[in-house]
């Protein structure tokens, strides 16, 4: 197949540090490729991958401040792809719902993954806008705000079978990995570790959006010797990041569509504690790969639980589920179907 990945400009394709999107459609395109399809990757110029890159800005947006205007960047990336819509089989799009109207408009068959949350009411008149554009989730749970949206798939990421694996090392205090943000409750995981007993590593990054909950709400509390705040890191450390932690703590607040921080810690092989919130029922298997809970007593009543879980189970369940060749494995199924109803029938020749 011919496949044009669109992609967001604010992070490098893949992501440089953080940046779970940009990171899922780079293990997509990657995947694509190696399984024998022509890829083309609208993204950042900073981007790297074994697609056909075309660059439309020189570098992420994150990364570049002189960019006042974001969305600007993005129309003209679309208008981009909208020229060139013929030389594709299939447009897969991931910019939320920018995309629809064109889609709605193409010849050539397009589906759109969306990433973020959907319990948001202004989105609703979009997808009432839009009834025929074909859309992907990343769980069903990301679904439920929008029942009635055109959903044709729901497909978990995946990440590359060996980017993360287990490390011979001796698990000695608990995680924390991702983004501080109120959402995430970074002090919710700060009281699981101290009413236990074990220490915290905290490896996450602070968003300029997030940086007046952070002073307020979370700087002081990292004072604790018992807490080890690593800062933002990258996939290189995170390995022996998570290997050596009990379990990561992902005590959320919100709808979490996915939340990649589970896969990489099951590809370490190390449990996941999460709360029982949006995506988390359908990643983590409740008494195999962590345990989901209601609140940080019973968070609490899990760490004492760990001992019960395999880590080589855990690392297991991670290849049978949530790799990228299975998720591009369904993506491709997905490309078909829309291909295929998008094929224009013979017509029958009366005799």
């Amino acid at each position: 197949m011919r496949i044009a990945q669109v992609a967001p400009l604010f992070e490098a394709v893949p992501p440089k540090l953080y940046g779970g999107t940009e990171r899922v459609i780079s293990w997509l395109t990657e995947e694509l490729v190696a399984l024998g399809h022509q890829v083309t990757l609208f993204a950042s110029g900073d981007s790297v991958t074994s697609a056909k890159l075309e660059a439309m800005w020189p570098r992420a947006l994150r990364l570049d401040g002189s960019v006042r205007e974001p969305t600007a960047l993005h129309i003209a990336m679309l208008e981009q792809v909208f020229r060139r819509a013929s030389e594709f089989d299939l447009i897969h799009f991931h910019l939320d719902h920018l995309p629809f109207s064109m889609a709605s408009r193409l010849g050539t068959p397009c589906v759109t993954t969306l990433h973020g949350r959907l319990d948001l009411p202004e989105l609703q008149p979009v997808f009432a806008t839009f009834p025929d554009v074909a859309l992907v989730s990343i769980s069903d749970a990301q679904r439920r705000p929008a029942p009635n949206a055109p959903w044709i798939a729901s497909i978990h990421h995946g990440m590359p079978k060996n980017l993360l694996t287990p490390r011979p090392v001796e698990p000695s205090y608990l995680a924390f990995l991702g983004r501080i943000a109120p959402e995430k409750r970074l002090d919710r995981a700060i009281n699981i570790a101290a009413r236990s007993g074990l220490p915290l590593k905290i490896a996450a990054k602070v968003d300029e959006a997030d940086r007046d909950y952070f002073e307020e709400n979370i700087r002081q509390r990292l004072a604790s010797d018992d807490i080890e705040y690593i800062g933002e890191i990258d996939d290189g450390r995170k390995s022996e990041f998570l290997s050596g932690a009990y379990a990561l703590l992902v005590p959320i607040d919100w709808p979490e569509p996915f939340g990649l921080v589970m896969i990489e810690a099951m590809a370490c092989g190390t449990p996941v504690i999460a709360f029982n919130r949006g995506s988390v029922p359908e990643v983590v298997e409740d008494g195999v790969t962590g345990f989901i809970v209601e609140d940080e007593t019973s968070a609490l009543g899990a760490v004492r639980r760990l001992p019960q879980l395999s880590r080589a189970l855990i690392r297991q369940r991670f290849e049978e589920r949530f790799t990228s060749r299975r998720m591009a494995s369904e993506y491709l199924n997905v490309y078909a179907g829309l291909i295929k109803a998008a094929a224009p029938r013979p017509r029958l020749v009366s005799q």
